[in-house]
């Protein structure tokens, strides 16, 4: 089956406008994790983010380091910028398998519970002194999913600080439910084709200063973005995106899931592992 060539787009705002979502902040129900604590659940729901996790070492993320450096090279080469390696998971077995690794699923399958669908794959690579900021959003505004119990967890492939523009979250700020943005298709400089504007009124970001190798995981409604890559070092990462089974998808996107725990819901296709690597 092939992947949908709209799969790298951003739905336009019209299209989502036509998807009946419920944007509500769900925290997480499990009372017995088996590789989180409960305080962490607890934190989850509070907060709406958790960090650091060690997912990888050292020597594991160096040869992936590498595989994203001949990866990136073969798009580049394509005519495409750092920031198109979008739902990589349906073209490449090697992004299949970080995204149903069992350390990664072990840790979304506490959030979630039981049933989870990872649907998303997406390299975010600034270069250095790549000048484009990605704006103040939400996960949420972009998906045709509902509810919005969907969670990322964002891999460092490179060290990730304040330096090279690492992320920063606003806590707390899933509980708000959707927020207004404004649309900034003009700004060129904006990864995004949007950005929710005074959010200082909801308090101070927390920099997600992370090395190679760890992770750290945020909901869909909490409030993230990142400042522009003015140094001499690159700082790419990749996000994997996982919803629980009984979320629904539009648009053709559940066509994107690969079941990682539980049954296979009715309303999710289960992707097979890409042959090309």
């Amino acid at each position: 089956m092939n992947a949908p060539t709209t799969f790298n787009a951003i739905p336009g705002q019209d299209d989502l406008a036509a998807v009946n979502r419920s944007l509500d902040f769900h925290p997480s129900t499990t009372t017995d994790p088996k590789v989180l604590t409960r305080e962490q659940i607890a934190k989850f729901n509070r907060d709406g983010y958790l960090m650091p996790f060690r997912i990888f070492s050292e020597a594991e993320i160096s040869e992936l380091r590498s595989y994203f450096d001949k990866l990136l090279a073969q798009y580049v080469a394509e005519g495409k910028d750092s920031y198109a390696i979008s739902s990589a998971h349906l073209r490449h077995g090697r992004v299949w398998d970080v995204l149903t690794n069992p350390r990664v699923v072990a840790i979304i399958s506490d959030l979630l519970g039981p049933s989870v669908v990872a649907w998303g794959s997406h390299f975010f690579c600034k270069m250095p002194g790549d000048g484009k900021t990605v704006s103040w959003h939400q996960d949420a505004s972009y998906w045709p999913l509902t509810p919005s119990k969907a969670v990322t967890l964002w891999l460092a492939i490179d060290d990730a600080d304040k330096g090279n523009a690492c992320m920063k979250y606003i806590p707390g700020t899933q509980v708000l439910g959707h927020l207004t943005y404004k649309l900034s298709e003009t700004d060129a400089s904006n990864v995004l084709n949007q950005t929710v504007p005074e959010v200082e009124k909801y308090g101070e970001p927390v920099y997600v200063e992370l090395k190679a190798g760890e992770a750290s995981i945020h909901s869909d409604l909490l409030l993230h973005g990142s400042d522009a890559n003015t140094s001499s070092r690159r700082r790419c990462g990749l996000t994997l995106r996982f919803t629980p089974g009984d979320v629904t998808a539009y648009m053709g996107w559940e066509d994107k899931g690969v079941i990682v725990a539980g049954e296979k819901p009715a309303r999710w296709s289960n992707r097979p592992r890409p042959e090309e690597e």
